[in-house]
């Protein structure tokens, strides 16, 4: 699928369009198509091959004769003249967090800025504090922010890869000479970004997957082909690996390669004091090399004295200890969750209407939904609701429960916690909500002590049910707030504030350590998609990933229960 590709194409056309100066409306439907696209079920190419990319909402006549010629000739005239236009390295400098369209431009036609090198030239020989508008502290936040990019290098959301990695698995187990596939690697524990991807598979006809696994239509080039591994880069610009192995140790090699390593130190260490040996190819006795294991991986992990360990939890924090003990944490699964309780319609800033929500979410299952449209007066950026359109919502939604069955659709808001710790809407108006989430979406640079009161203040406002995505972080693009986190969960436990896992994959916010801290603390959470379009709202398996990394169990989770109960958890 090139629908990642194609929505990058949208976004930095977008990007070099508001370098430009264009006008906003432009510049927003590159935005709008970018985010539908990334969001889209079906294969873009599929869609364009039967002539129905303008059914896709924001894809007008214009933009389907440049998606088109994109994914006809694998470029774009349209892009590569505005490159010429202004010969800034957009993908590169894009991944600078708080460096903006205005700022690049700013500093391109001042100092000549057109990469990361040349940004950090520029600000090591503090060059930017000199241009007017910016000063000292903006250059000193650029080079944080340049080695946070760094340090973040060529890494996939996990989203993103994930969505990858499983339509390349539906494709080998189609085939009638594959018996099992598995994705293994840090694909396979979740973990919210991803270099590459690892899969194992067992074959009659090894030659014949190794044929079909590098001639797929997504491979840009083949690196390597061995007698058991292939290895290609796909037009997604990440590189995965294929394996196929015997059936004999597929196990010990699925154990092996999903990790972490140093998970698999501590459980070679294990098989050396047991008189074993334990690598990919099985687990073995030591003075004889015969073989005693290695076809699943719960016989491995048996024959070493452990219980099976969820992949989710092998990174060497405690887990092998909690095995030899029979003590692990029975992890939430990817069925229990009841409910999404973080979502947002065309009310506010959504492309989907509450009806589509509703629809989307009976589909998948759940029982009960959230519409959490932004809240306020004063926060405009998101077209937040007041009082009145609040009303006007709630209409709609009683007529949509009493048209629809078997989904329970309830009213939040999503409200902006001040600058103060206070919220943008009065008391009484959030007294209407049946939830409310408070959320933190500017000042994300203050210093730890104000931010750490800043949500604490929201804590003790008694309608704050839930504090949303709480660090705000964006992953490869904006480093978490400083906080003290272990002041927060205090103040949550004592104020029965839930804490938001955000489902969103440029989030996933609270990340593991942060959720294992609050299952530590018994402190309740919940999960939430922040979804802003109805085929969004699949993301609640990443909330779900990120929730079991952090060791949550069912009873952590508010929505992993029924209506009446999880409302009985709430302030």
């Amino acid at each position: 699928m090139k629908n990642h590709e194609v929505a990058e194409l949208l976004r930095n056309i977008a990007q070099l369009l508001e370098i430009k100066n264009e006008i906003v409306f432009k510049i927003r439907a590159y935005e709008k198509a970018a985010l539908v696209i990334d969001n889209l079920d079906e294969d873009i190419e599929e869609v364009w091959k039967q002539g129905k990319l303008d059914d896709i909402p924001g894809v007008g006549e214009a933009l389907t004769k440049k998606i088109g010629e994109f994914l006809e000739t694998g470029k774009l005239e349209y892009y590569e003249k505005l490159k010429r236009e202004v010969p800034v390295n957009m993908e590169e400098l894009g991944r600078v967090p708080g460096l903006g369209p205005k700022t690049i431009l700013k500093l391109y036609k001042q100092l000549g800025v057109k990469n990361i090198k040349g940004l950090e030239k520029a600000a090591k020989n503090k060059k930017i504090e000199k241009i007017e508008g910016l000063g000292p502290t903006v250059e000193k936040n650029i080079l944080k922010s340049i080695e946070f990019a760094k340090s973040s290098g060529n890494r996939f959301l996990l989203g993103t890869a994930s969505d990858i990695a499983e339509e390349i698995k539906d494709r080998l187990k189609k085939l009638n000479y594959v018996d099992k596939v598995e994705i293994s690697g840090s694909l396979r524990r979740r973990k919210e970004t991803i270099g590459d991807i690892d899969i194992l598979v067992t074959s009659k006809n090894p030659e014949k997957v190794k044929e079909f696994f590098t001639k797929m239509n997504n491979v840009e080039q083949v690196l390597a082909q061995g007698p058991t591994k292939s290895s290609v880069r796909l037009n997604e610009g990440i590189q995965a690996d294929l394996r196929v192995l015997p059936e004999k140790i597929y196990g010990a090699a699925l154990l092996y390669f999903t990790g972490s390593k140093q998970h698999n130190i501590v459980l070679r260490k294990i098989a050396i004091k047991k008189g074993m040996k334990l690598s990919e190819y099985g687990v073995f006795d030591k003075k004889t090399n015969r073989f005693l294991a290695g076809k699943t991986e719960e016989e491995c992990y048996k024959k070493l004295g452990l219980r099976y360990i969820e992949p989710e939890i092998r990174e060497d924090e405690g887990e092998i200890g909690l095995a030899m003990k029979n003590k692990l944490p029975k992890l939430i699964d990817y069925n229990d969750l009841k409910g999404d309780l973080q979502m947002h319609t065309k009310y506010s800033d959504g492309n989907s209407t509450i009806m589509e929500m509703a629809q989307a979410a009976k589909k998948l299952g759940h029982e009960y939904i959230c519409i959490t449209d932004h809240v306020g007066e004063t926060f405009k950026i998101t077209n937040s609701l007041n009082e009145k359109r609040i009303k006007q919502q709630r209409k709609e939604i009683d007529r949509i429960n009493k048209k629809l069955k078997g989904i329970t659709i309830l009213q939040g808001g999503e409200v902006n916690i001040k600058d103060d710790g206070s919220l943008d809407l009065k008391d009484s108006v959030l007294k209407q909500l049946d939830i409310v989430l408070a959320s933190i979406h500017s000042g994300f640079k203050n210093p730890k002590e104000k931010m750490t009161a800043r949500i604490i203040k929201a804590m003790e406002n008694p309608n704050v049910d839930i504090i949303a995505h709480p660090s705000g972080r964006l992953i490869n693009q904006r480093p978490g707030i400083e906080w003290d986190f272990d002041k927060i969960l205090e103040k949550a436990k004592q104020t029965s504030t839930i804490l938001e896992i955000n489902a969103y994959p440029e989030r996933l916010d609270l990340k593991d350590v942060n959720v294992r801290a609050a299952v530590k603390a018994k402190v309740k959470m919940s999960i939430g998609t922040d979804s802003h379009d109805a085929d969004q709202l699949r993301y609640y398996m990443l909330g779900i990933a990120m929730a079991r990394r952090g060791w949550a169990e069912k009873k952590d989770i508010i929505n992993a229960k029924p209506l009446k109960d999880m409302l009985k958890m709430l302030k």
